[in-house]
């Protein structure tokens, strides 16, 4: 049987975005192309790779012993791109990475931009997904590194510890929150919300939680990010949920009170989590010992 590396990457890339049309995009190829290919994959090797419906492809059995093994056969090729790098120039390496919404806007952007200078030559795939989901890609070999918080489960992986962030919710100064400094979760569902965009990390968590409780959470109005959420909080439309490390960053003027959350979840350890550290790319080891550098100390 003959392999093709490219074959490899692009039902990686179908299989993630579970539609062919996006995955033959991120693969550079047009749909016809990316089709063909398939088609051509499947007659080499005898089996199905996908089935197809109106919803769109799924891997078959076959397809995802094939993907396990071609993703493991891409991170060796990774591997040996970086290690290549000290004996020449214009190799180039990328990382993907999974994270919460914390992680993506707090955690990630001030050590990234010292980072990618040091090193012009890797393009970094970021993407935000729920802990559980991050640690799932991680397993499956589709993200290198994930960036987690919560309990979830990690078998099958490597964990390292490097920050720790509280949520708290912040609300209008007029509000009847302003007159707590604690509440609970399921107190705070009785008013509305300026939430996150649904689909995003945290808002997700936040949804899940209200699930557990039988409540729903309310919305009034929802942002792109936290900046705009808590912007929105400041004008007065609603109360919010955030990172605490969020909240300091903004509220400089005291223009909306914080209250502190009363729930055993609102505490969350954040972590960096890969399938063995010490086999990752040295670029990506060295974006590793960056972030826990930068935050392991500062937290409490």
């Amino acid at each position: 049987m003959h392999f093709d590396l490219a074959d490899f990457r692009l039902v990686s890339n179908i299989a993630e975005e579970s539609n062919l049309t996006r995955g033959a995009a991120r693969s550079f190829l047009s749909v016809p192309a990316a089709s063909q290919r398939i088609k051509n994959l499947e007659f080499t090797l005898g089996i199905k790779v996908f089935q197809r419906s109106s919803q769109g492809v799924a891997l078959t059995e076959a397809g995802r012993a094939y993907l396990d093994h071609g993703r493991r056969i891409l991170a060796q090729i990774e591997l040996l791109t970086s290690e290549l790098q000290a004996f020449g120039s214009g190799l180039k390496g990328q990382l993907k990475i999974q994270a919460n919404t914390t992680a993506i806007t707090e955690f990630m952007p001030p050590v990234l931009g010292a980072f990618l200078r040091d090193h012009p030559e890797v393009q970094i795939d970021m993407r935000e997904k729920l802990s559980d989901e991050a640690v799932r890609a991680v397993r499956d070999g589709a993200a290198d590194i994930a960036i987690i918080s919560g309990t979830v489960p990690t078998d099958g992986t490597e964990v390292r510890r490097f920050a720790r962030s509280r949520l708290v919710a912040v609300a209008p100064l007029d509000h009847p929150v302003a007159n707590r400094n604690k509440a609970r979760f399921q107190d705070l569902l009785q008013h509305e919300f300026v939430a996150l965009l649904d689909g995003s990390a945290t808002q997700e968590f936040l949804r899940q939680h209200a699930l557990a409780l039988h409540e729903n959470l309310s919305v009034r109005v929802q942002a792109a990010g936290f900046d705009a959420v808590f912007r929105l909080v400041e004008a007065g439309i609603g109360i919010g949920v955030m990172p605490e490390i969020v909240v300091q960053r903004m509220n400089s003027r005291a223009t909306v009170h914080v209250c502190e959350l009363d729930e055993p979840w609102a505490t969350r350890e954040y972590q960096l989590c890969a399938k063995a550290f010490e086999s990752l790319p040295s670029f990506a080891q060295d974006l590793v010992r960056r972030i826990i550098a930068a935050y392991d100390s500062e937290s409490p």
